[in-house]
């Protein structure tokens, strides 16, 4: 009988701890699965960014007439905005206005 009830103790207790286990997870587990959302992340961001980019030069393309005779501080295409603003698309797809000062000529291409 003492054993039986010995026996019976025993798998109760592990009956009670296991539970506590299975929810703890190790550096191990998470690290892998961290790297990868990160990763994903990541990714995820520059694909909008480049997708923002593209759209917006397009409705520019479209709806604003472009600068031909000047560029941006670092090459970029100007375009002229229906109020006489100047502005470049940076690569986050968003406008940045600048003044006609800041303007640079565009480089002859040689042949």
């Amino acid at each position: 009988m003492k054993n039986l009830f010995k026996i019976t103790l025993l798998a109760a207790c592990v009956f009670m701890i296991s539970p506590a286990f299975s929810q703890t997870k190790t550096k191990k587990d998470t690290s892998f699965f961290k790297k990868v959302g990160d990763k994903t992340g990541k990714v995820a961001t520059s694909v909008g960014h480049k997708t923002a980019e593209i759209a917006s030069k397009g409705a520019a393309a479209v709806a604003d007439k472009k600068y031909a005779d000047k560029v941006g501080p670092r090459g970029q295409t100007i375009y002229i905005d229906k109020n006489s603003k100047y502005f470049y698309v940076n690569k986050k797809g968003k406008h940045i206005y600048i003044s006609k000062s800041k303007l640079k000529d565009k480089p002859v291409e040689k042949k």
